[in-house]
């Protein structure tokens, strides 16, 4: 998984959020600030679509709470760490 996977990961955050603010254009900055974001994950080697999902989707919740990519990004990060864990914590089925 490469491109596709942030591709996939950002398309899927972003028509979400298009749908929560229905003023937003489609060619809003925080695309590109999400897309940053995903693509940064990736490279430091985080290749689980749907934890990239869960990302983009936080990163952008809390961007829209805190105003502030760097403060998104680390909030969304701890999202993704928690739900990691939890994830490795439970039994396999």
């Amino acid at each position: 998984m490469t491109s596709q996977a942030v591709d996939g990961a950002c398309a899927f955050a972003w028509r979400n959020d298009l749908l929560l603010h229905s003023g937003i254009s489609e060619n809003d900055d925080r695309c590109s600030a999400l897309y940053r974001y995903v693509a940064h994950l990736r490279d430091t080697g985080e290749d689980d679509f749907d934890l990239l999902q869960i990302a983009a989707v936080a990163y952008l919740r809390k961007l829209d709470e805190l105003h502030d990519d760097r403060c998104a990004r680390l909030a969304a990060d701890q999202v993704l760490a928690e739900f990691s864990a939890s994830r490795s914590a439970q039994p396999d089925t």
